[in-house]
């Protein structure tokens, strides 16, 4: 069994190398926006000004060009489970 310490520097080792390019040994949890967005049925224009994105980011996601952050992957995640609601919270707050 791996001691405390190994198991520290084994992170630390991984997170050097992620940060020197090396993303074999990284895991980048994500959401795959093409498909929330297909989901909802609407068009890359429709989905951005619904979820209040710019369309040119939902283009860049698709794309795999940038990966959504964190509090954008959230809203995604939220979208995918029920868009209606999400759609209901922002009428509330434009």
């Amino acid at each position: 069994m791996k001691s405390a310490f190994d198991k520290i520097a084994a992170g630390l080792e991984d997170a050097i190398a992620f940060a020197d390019g090396d993303t074999d040994r990284a895991r980048v949890a994500t959401v795959d926006v093409r498909a929330v967005r297909a989901a909802t049925k609407l068009t890359q224009g429709a989905f951005a000004e619904t979820y209040r994105f710019p369309v040119g980011t939902v283009r860049d996601w698709e794309q795999r060009r940038r990966l959504p952050d964190t509090g954008s992957a959230t809203l995604l995640k939220m979208i995918e489970v029920d868009p209606k609601g999400v759609e209901a919270i922002i009428a509330k707050v434009r």
